[in-house]
């Protein structure tokens, strides 16, 4: 079957919002004198892990951190970093390739709408997409298939006329999961080794035009 729409993630992927995340709780750790160890920081599923590590700055910090004044310099601090981004290379010329081809776009996204959405303005791109796809609709976060298999419900297709572009390992799994091929670009802190089952991988989407991307995927040897 034609590949008909391309499923995006957003955080790392369309953005390179993993790196503002890392940065502003380094920099909250260093706002204590302490220094952030980030072995283990990302989580090997979606969404939200914050809370703990708000407890292991607080445990860190001891007697007299603030849980609440530290929340709020972060995210002020993060919010700064996010607002200098820009679309990640190569990722504008992809979706206007896309465009050029017809095909339909949709962003599956543990994160929640109030920040896809936000960023995507922000980007000039929320108007590229159709369908956009978020944490707080679905019951299971990545490596669950739910959000994409809600994406491909929006779409009203199937799988195999669909292709996912995932920056994590999990992610792979779960458009996997959901029965779609993955093309990979691993954000700056995974491990590159981890995407072996990624039908394509790249270091970058300015790496290789849209055309070839699509061209690399195997023919679909699911159920249709």
């Amino acid at each position: 079957m034609t590949i008909k729409a391309l499923i995006f993630d957003f955080d790392g992927l369309l953005m390179d919002t993993e790196t503002t995340l890392l940065n502003s709780w380094r920099w909250e750790w260093r706002r204590h004198g302490l220094e952030l160890d980030p072995a283990g920081f990302f989580a090997d599923h979606g969404g939200d892990i914050n809370e703990s590590r708000y407890a292991a700055l607080a445990a860190a910090a001891g007697a007299g951190y603030d849980r609440e004044t530290s929340h709020a310099l972060r995210t002020a601090y993060r919010a700064e970093l996010n607002a200098a981004l820009k679309p990640a290379p190569g990722i504008t010329g992809w979706l206007d390739r896309a465009a050029d081809l017809g095909l339909r776009l949709a962003v599956a996204s543990s994160s929640p709408l109030w920040h896809v959405g936000a960023m995507l303005d922000q980007a000039g791109l929320r108007s590229r997409f159709e369908v956009l796809a978020t944490g707080e609709e679905v019951a299971a976060h990545k490596p669950d298939p739910a959000v994409y298999l809600l994406a491909l419900e929006r779409l009203g297709l199937p799988a195999a006329a669909a292709a996912a572009f995932e920056d994590t390992a999990h992610g792979v799994a779960a458009a996997h999961a959901a029965g779609l091929r993955c093309v990979a670009v691993p954000n700056p802190h995974a491990d590159h080794a981890r995407f072996a089952a990624a039908e394509v991988l790249l270091s970058s989407a300015a790496d290789m035009s849209l055309d070839e991307v699509l061209t690399g995927l195997p023919p679909y040897v699911g159920s249709v």
